[in-house]
C-alpha cells in the first residue's frame, strides 16, 4: 500500500495541469514532466508521472483502478 502524500492535493492537481499545458511544447511527455519538476523544485520525475498517470484513470482516459474504487476496497 502506498504511503499518503506529502503534497497537498491541490498543488498535485495544478501540477497535473501545468504537465497537460506545457505537454505539446516538448518532444515527448518525458520532457514534459522534466520540465514541470524543474519550474517547480519537485524532488522526482517519477513522482510527477505517477500523479499524471492516476488523474487520467481517475478521468476515464486510462484503464486502471480509480482513487475511488481503491479507497472503497481499503478495510476500515
Amino acid at each position: 500500500m502506498a504511503r499518503p502524500s506529502r503534497c497537498p492535493l491541490e498543488l498535485r492537481r495544478r501540477e497535473v495541469r501545468m504537465v497537460a499545458e506545457v505537454r505539446d511544447g516538448h518532444s515527448d511527455e518525458t520532457a514534459a514532466l522534466q520540465a514541470v519538476t524543474e519550474k517547480l523544485g519537485i524532488g522526482s520525475r517519477e513522482t510527477l508521472r505517477n500523479w499524471v498517470k492516476q488523474h487520467e484513470i481517475d478521468a476515464g482516459t486510462r484503464p486502471g483502478t480509480t482513487t475511488e474504487e481503491s479507497a472503497c476496497s481499503k478495510p476500515s
